[in-house]
């Protein structure tokens, strides 16, 4: 297995890589036709920091490119819609620079408060002069942070430490999440009002770009400073620049540009601005660990095991790993199955979750369905990454739902799958020995085992069935591991769900439904 690491990349975590036997080529910054020209060898892993971009041509252009790590927390550098529609999995390192990237906005917010790189530059230059550079004490001090991730959380903390009130925006957070932090989760609007220091620490989207604009500015108070140390773009910076001239706002501190690397700004030329060069995550300790969290995430998906940080597929961690991980092959194989009963174009699948699988996001389990579903119909252009892009591409409607409610099972999953010309049912469950059951298909009770080669045999339950049809498959010479026949009623429709030991011959299937009473008959191969 071969990795490319570029950005220079820490050597702590590519001697990982190699200690796993992967072969590592490190390189430093390329341009788009460079990395084009790379990912045509058979390069399986890509490293980046954020000085390579990773786009979709370079993408496109890649032979054998299974995982993209972005040893830090952004990832604009990388096309991730490109890379999850070729089924790429995106992973970064979210918790490696958290600390050093809090300790950053902490120390930019004292050297805002205190003039320090002002008072530094001009007492190099033989300037001395104690008033220009009066300060302000924090303590005491509302700090607003927008974004109460895991850097926004450590900043408040340490805040917290320095005696200043924290207040803070972010609606996808509760109280509750933020456990015994001392932060009042406000509106938007209020914490532009109240803030003394605004920092910001939000990835940067569509619905992020310019949150702090020339409009938003007029809500802050006279007099407060601005920071933002997580991605350029968040803050206007032509309006910024506006408000810190006309002396509305006392001062601003930023990592993060728009344009990086800054060259020219009309930032660069007002004393009350501090600037540094995207240092947020630039410590030794940081960037070790950024590249060891990667490379564990790249071996671990080379290998095959489920990854921790993927930013283009649902992630699962800890005990909801342990409970889901055998739903996930159950949902596989379900999804195999029910593809295969099907004649013509699928218009729409429901999925049905009881028990205690109910608590827990079942966004892999679906993924998971629907990499079975599409396999059988894409082979090896589909995966665990672009099954769900790949099902809305076909037009296939998805609805799940759940419920707590249990009957016969403690935890049961139940597809529905409509096509054009029919609809299926099907379910199935995990026994108490870890074993994965089919016990429902479309409305009959069985109990079988979803694995190897099995024939699906619709037939009237009436006498001289099951006989005629296990003498023709042995008559091939096709041994019968095992055999359940569900029905309603005496007499009337049944299904036979047979396991057998190798293909059956199109001729035997042909013969098979020759068989007086036998309605179908359906080859069905996991």
């Amino acid at each position: 297995m071969r990795v490319l690491a570029l950005d220079g990349i820490d050597k702590r975590g590519l001697d990982i890589l190699r200690e796993a036997g992967m072969e590592v080529t490190a390189r430093g910054k390329m341009n788009e036709a460079e990395l084009k020209e790379a990912l045509q060898k058979d390069y399986e892993a890509l490293l980046v920091r954020s000085g390579t971009k990773v786009t979709a041509g370079a993408i496109d252009a890649a032979k054998k490119l299974k995982i993209i790590g972005r040893a830090g927390v952004g990832t604009d550098n990388i096309d991730i819609a490109a890379a999850t529609e070729k089924g790429i999995v995106v992973v970064n390192a979210p918790e490696g620079n958290t600390v050093a990237a809090a300790e950053h906005t902490i120390a930019m917010m004292m050297a805002l408060a205190r003039n320090i790189p002002q008072a530094n530059a001009a007492l190099k230059q033989g300037v001395w002069d104690k008033k220009k550079y009066l300060g302000v004490e924090l303590r005491g001090k509302t700090l607003g942070v927008i974004g109460m991730g895991k850097i926004g959380r450590e900043v408040a903390r340490r805040a917290r430490g320095l005696e200043m009130r924290v207040i803070a925006y972010d609606p996808y957070v509760n109280l509750d999440q933020l456990g015994r932090l001392e932060v009042e989760l406000t509106s938007l609007e209020e914490v532009y009002k109240e803030a003394d220091f605004l920092t910001f620490h939000l990835p940067l989207t569509k619905d992020t770009r310019y949150i702090l604009s020339a409009e938003e500015i007029k809500l802050l108070k006279p007099g407060a400073r601005v920071l933002n140390v997580a991605r350029g773009g968040i803050i206007d910076e032509n309006a910024l620049y506006e408000a810190l001239q006309e002396g509305r706002l006392a001062g601003a501190a930023l990592d993060v540009f728009e344009q990086e690397p800054l060259k020219t700004s009309p930032l660069q030329s007002l004393d009350n601005v501090i600037l540094t060069p995207h240092l947020g995550a630039s410590t030794e300790e940081a960037q070790a660990a950024v590249s060891v969290e990667v490379a564990q995430d790249v071996i671990r998906c080379l290998k095959g095991d489920p990854v921790l940080n993927a930013v283009n597929i649902p992630v699962m961690r800890g005990h909801v790993a342990e409970v889901l991980h055998p739903y996930l092959q159950l949902a596989e194989k379900l999804g195999s199955f029910i593809v295969q009963l099907m004649e013509g174009p699928i218009l729409s699948v429901e999925m049905n979750f009881n028990g205690e699988l109910a608590e827990h996001d079942l966004a892999p389990v679906n993924n998971s369905f629907l990499k079975g579903l599409l396999r059988p119909l894409l082979a090896d252009a589909v995966n665990y990454v672009n099954a769900p892009l790949l099902a809305k591409k076909r037009g296939i409607r998805i609805q799940e739902n759940k419920s707590r409610e249990m009957k016969y099972f403690a935890n049961l999953i139940s597809v529905k799958v409509q096509g054009r010309r029919e609809s299926h049912h099907l379910a199935g469950t995990v026994d108490q020995a870890g074993e994965l059951r089919i016990v429902n298909l479309d409305g009959f009770s069985v109990d079988a085992t979803p694995e190897g080669h099995m024939l699906v045999v619709p037939h009237i339950d009436r006498p001289r069935i099951v006989g005629p049809v296990a003498m023709i498959i042995g008559d091939e010479g096709i041994n019968i591991a095992g055999m359940q026949v569900g029905r309603r009623e005496r007499g009337g429709e049944a299904v036979m769900l047979m396991r057998i030991d190798s293909a059956v011959p199109r001729d035997t299937l042909n013969a098979l439904r020759q068989v007086d009473g036998v309605l179908d008959i359906r080859y069905i191969h996991l």
